[in-house]
């Protein structure tokens, strides 16, 4: 129980942090550091417990970086349909169709 909410106010932590634009990029590269490093919470020259660690951090990361690209994109999305929507129709000209043959 107190290690899944150690686990869940971390991510916490690393979601508000790394949504934030001014230490987006540092959160990052800080935790980019933390993948190639041999120094972490459990050394990765022990085979597979070494590993763990290394993963649930870049799932983490990735799953962030992921929500944060989509929700700019449904912003992108909605600012140019909202400019298109903007825009008056032009007149519409019916042209009655003619069969040949």
């Amino acid at each position: 129980m107190r290690k899944r909410l150690l686990g869940e106010a971390f991510h916490n932590w690393y979601r508000n942090i790394i949504r934030h634009p001014k230490w987006r990029w540092w959160v990052l590269l800080g935790t980019l550091f933390y993948l190639v490093s041999p120094i972490d919470i459990s050394p990765d020259f022990i085979p597979v417990i070494g590993w763990i660690d290394d993963g649930l951090i870049a799932t983490l990361a990735i799953t962030e970086l992921s929500q944060i690209l989509l929700e700019n994109r449904r912003r992108l999305g909605d600012r140019v349909e909202t400019s298109q929507s903007d825009e008056t129709p032009g007149t519409v000209i019916g042209v009655p169709a003619v069969t040949v043959g």
